[in-house]
């Protein structure tokens, strides 16, 4: 029996089986190694099949290279030879082109060297006008230290919101058109009455802002100053808007809106900002509240309605006018077809007398066409006869 050498996977194994099984696993490193070999050798082929192929893939490439390095060399040849004349032309063109641009830029200095002088003379005479300015701005700061002056009385600005806004209609509507300080049926007279075309009642603007409730609202530090000042200046409001409302409201005689004219726009402008409970309020009683911009758009729709108007008025006329003319054109005509008939006989006459000289014509052709004797030769033949 021989001697195990060594057991695994649960069997023993003898020499001779440990032999065959080296011999084996031999035999397959072998065969393996063989085949190893084989597949480097295949590959080894395969690379160097790879390799003469790019090496002509190479060669064509290179052999192309060749071509396209000849193509480019011819090209860049003529192309140097096509720059080198662009390059001769184009140093004549911009020698042209300097000797141009200096011409134009001399003759440029030039006309401006003439401009600058001329704006310096303007410039001059410019600064002589800003001097007048300011004497004149000196004046008008007098005239702005006046103004405050008669702004801080009440009456004097009342009597300036008054004349801004008499300013305003006097500008744009004609003296017929209103009337200032009118005195209404209930003995209420309103700063100026507007009116409106068409038989419609005429429209009532004051004037009367309560300009030094503002003033209060404006000059206030503290916030209890401004609580009493807006308080104030509201209740002042409400009650001028209700003045208006209850005096110049008359059917019949004075249009059911009627205009309270602000003297400033800022003012207005703050007032729709601030107090607009002031302005819709105004708006239910009617009361529009307006600043110079608005009643100067009013008075310019107002001159427009009379204008229309004017313009229907005169249309009665211009339509007997029209009428007139129809008239005359038919004259014209019948007088034209007249005229027609004459020139017509006219023409007939000048046809009967063509068609006679036509015949005087003809028979005077058969006169000179008849054959009559000289003469001379039977003043002889009367001669000859006695003596015979």
């Amino acid at each position: 029996m021989e001697q195990v050498l060594f057991s695994a996977f649960g069997r023993n194994f003898s020499g001779t089986e440990t032999v065959l099984i080296f011999l084996v696993v031999l035999l397959a490193l072998s065969v393996a190694g063989i085949v190893a070999i084989t597949r480097a050798s295949r590959k080894r082929q395969d690379d160097a099949i790879a390799l003469v192929q790019r090496n002509a893939e190479m060669e064509r490439h290179m052999a192309d290279l060749m071509r396209v390095q000849s193509e480019m060399t011819g090209r860049m040849g003529t192309m140097s030879e096509i720059f080198g004349s662009r390059t001769s032309d184009l140093a004549r063109l911009l020698t042209e082109r300097i000797e141009g641009a200096s011409h134009r830029t001399n003759q440029s200095v030039n006309e401006t060297r003439v401009k600058t002088e001329e704006s310096l003379s303007k410039l001059n005479e410019r600064l002589a006008v800003i001097d007048r300015a300011q004497t004149t701005i000196a004046q008008l700061s007098t005239e702005v230290v006046s103004l405050r002056d008669i702004l801080s009385n009440k009456q004097s600005r009342g009597a300036f919101g008054q004349g801004r806004m008499e300013a305003i209609v006097a500008d744009g509507l004609p003296a017929a058109s209103f009337n200032f300080q009118a005195t209404l049926s209930n003995n209420n007279r309103p700063d100026c009455l507007v009116t409106l075309p068409n038989d419609a009642p005429n429209l009532v603007i004051d004037a009367k802002f309560p300009l030094e409730a503002w003033q209060r609202l404006h000059e206030a530090d503290t916030p209890e100053q401004t609580k009493l000042a807006v308080a104030s200046f509201r209740n002042d409001m409400n009650v001028h808007v209700k003045a208006i409302s209850d005096k110049y409201f008359i059917p019949g005689e004075t249009h059911d809106t009627a205009f309270l004219f602000v003297p400033s726009e800022s003012i207005f402008a703050d007032i729709h900002e601030q107090f607009e409970d002031i302005v819709q309020k105004a708006l239910r009683q009617r009361v529009v509240i307006v600043s110079p911009s608005l009643l100067m758009l009013s008075i310019q729709v107002v001159q427009a309605l009379l204008r229309d108007v004017k313009m229907r008025e005169q249309a009665h006329i211009i339509q007997q006018e029209v009428s007139n003319l129809l008239s005359d054109v038919g004259r014209l005509s019948d007088r034209v077809l007249k005229l027609q008939t004459h020139f017509q006989q006219a023409n007939k006459d000048v046809e009967q007398i063509l068609i006679s000289t036509g015949k005087v014509t003809k028979r005077s052709e058969r006169i000179e066409q008849l054959e009559f004797e000289d003469p001379k030769e039977a003043a002889e033949a009367d001669v000859q006869l006695p003596l015979s």
